[in-house]
């Protein structure tokens, strides 16, 4: 049971993470990553959303026939987005305003009703929520990397309007990175969007190229080797030596 929920979380924030992975939901992703407070923002929507469809789905994943799970899988997600949107809007009304249409849209998440389609309806409801919440943990650190990339290299800030979009509370997010910096308005433009997003895929497939080469030498080292009775490490004998 651990092993499998450990693989959930490892797919979830990594090998299979809805951006880096999957290469799904751009479109809110480089639309509203002008400033990390942004993603923060849309990842937290996105996540709440991602939760509570993957527990509503398996819940009822023995009531839906198979002709009519996809569009009840929509109504499903359209009336949690709903309610999200509203709490944003009475709650965070200056952040609904910000992230503005791509609320309502998220209920078009292909990425939310891709698992909703490929685990949720067919898990409990324990493995649903939990895959849901690794996804979008994942999701949103997908964003704030972008969106702090963008905003340290296109403003000099990080988390900048914390306090305004996010609330008093999170005012000690704001941070000055580079002061009187004159900014580089291309990574905050769209363009920059595209931009960033290559060099942060580029850098993940050097990293996993990187592990799994060290993985295959120490499998390769693994196999030339094997323990003696007292546990000593000595050359694997070649197949036409005798012993």
């Amino acid at each position: 049971m651990a092993t499998r929920y450990s693989k959930l979380a490892r797919d979830g924030l990594w090998d299979n993470n809805i951006v880096f992975g999957q290469l799904l939901a751009l479109c809110p992703l480089l639309a509203i990553t002008g400033t990390a407070t942004n993603g923060l923002g849309m990842g937290l929507a996105t996540l709440v959303v991602l939760v509570a469809s993957g527990l509503a789905v398996s819940f009822l994943r023995h009531a839906i026939t198979p002709e009519i799970r996809i569009p009840a899988f929509v109504l499903v997600i359209a009336c949690i987005v709903s309610v999200v949107d509203m709490a944003l809007n009475a709650w965070a009304h200056d952040l609904h305003k910000v992230l503005g249409l791509f609320i309502p849209l998220i209920v078009t998440n292909c990425a939310i009703l891709g698992r909703a389609e490929a685990f949720a309806s067919r898990e409990h409801p324990l493995a649903a929520t939990f895959d849901g919440l690794v996804m979008g943990i994942g999701f949103t650190v997908a964003l704030l990397a972008l969106g702090a990339v963008r905003e340290i290299l296109g403003s000099g800030t990080l988390f900048a309007n914390a306090s305004v979009l996010l609330g008093s509370r999170f005012g000690f997010l704001e941070i000055t990175v580079f002061p009187d910096y004159p900014g580089f308005l291309l990574l905050i433009l769209p363009p920059g969007g595209f931009i960033a997003m290559g060099f942060l895929l580029a850098l993940k497939a050097a990293f996993d190229a990187r592990r799994q080469s060290r993985a295959a030498d120490a499998g390769a080292i693994g196999s030339e080797k094997v323990f003696t009775a007292t546990g000593v490490l000595k050359p694997k004998p070649d197949v036409g030596d005798t012993p």
